[in-house]
C-alpha cells in the first residue's frame, strides 16, 4: 500500500510512501484489540479508593446496650454497621487494576489497529518538518490545512521532539505521541493518524 506525502500547507509533495504490508495489512483480530484497550484502561486507574470499615471507625469500644431485655437485636460497638456512622461491610480497599496480556496478543491488537486505519483510509502521512520555538498557531494551521481540524487527530513522530510537543498540547482536538509509544488505545481513539515520513520509516522496520 502507499500514500501520499503531503506538506505543511495541506499540498501533495508529489512523493510516496509505501506501507508494509505486515504492519498496516493484516486480517485484523477484534478480540485483540479489545483485551489490550481493556487492559491500558484498566492499569490508567488509580486503584486508590479507600472506605472505612468497622475497625477504621473512631468510637468508643463500650457496649451501647445491655444484651437482653431491650426487645431490639443485640448490638456491642458503636461502629457496628448497621448503625449510622459505623464503618462499611466490605468496603473497597486500595488495589491494582493492571491486567496480564501476553507480548504478542498486545502487538497483534497493535497491528491490527493499524490496519483498520490504513483500511478506512484514516492515515495521513506529512513531510518531516520542525519548529525552532514553541508556536501552538503553527501547529492549528497545519491541522486546518490538512482539513482535519474537525476530527481527533494523533500526530506520530519517529523520535522527541519537545517543541512539537509544547505547541499541540493546548489544542484540544491533537495529540502528540513518539512512534516507539505508540498503543493500541491511541489508535483506536484517534480518527485521523497523522504519521510523518520518518515514523512510516520507524513502523516498517521495527513494527514488522
Amino acid at each position: 500500500m502507499e500514500l501520499k506525502v503531503f506538506n505543511k500547507e495541506g499540498k501533495e509533495t508529489g512523493r510516496k510512501v509505501k506501507l508494509n504490508d505486515e504492519v498496516f495489512n493484516i486480517d485484523p483480530n477484534d478480540h485483540a484489540i479489545y483485551l489490550e484497550v481493556k487492559r491500558y484502561m484498566a492499569a490508567s486507574r488509580q486503584g486508590t479508593h479507600k472506605t472505612k470499615e468497622r475497625s477504621d471507625v473512631v468510637g468508643s469500644t463500650r457496649k451501647i446496650k445491655r444484651q437482653k431485655g431491650t426487645g431490639t437485636a443485640r448490638a456491642g460497638m458503636i461502629s457496628n454497621p448497621i448503625f449510622r456512622g459505623g464503618g462499611r461491610v466490605f468496603g473497597p480497599r486500595p488495589r491494582s487494576y493492571d491486567l496480564k496480556l501476553n507480548k504478542k496478543v498486545r502487538h497483534l491488537a497493535r497491528l491490527s489497529a493499524l490496519s483498520y486505519k490504513a483500511r478506512n483510509k484514516q492515515i495521513l502521512v506529512l513531510e518531516d518538518f520542525s519548529l525552532e520555538t514553541p508556536k501552538t498557531r503553527e501547529v492549528a494551521q497545519v491541522i486546518h490545512n490538512l482539513e482535519i481540524a474537525e476530527k481527533k487527530s494523533l500526530i506520530v513522530i519517529p523520535e522527541r521532539n519537545k517543541t512539537l510537543y509544547l505547541s499541540s498540547r493546548n489544542l484540544q482536538r491533537v495529540d502528540v505521541v513518539m512512534a516507539s509509544q505508540l498503543t493500541t488505545y491511541d489508535i483506536t481513539h484517534a480518527s485521523k493518524l497523522i504519521l510523518f515520513e520518518g515514523t512510516v520509516d520507524f513502523l516498517n522496520k521495527n513494527f514488522s
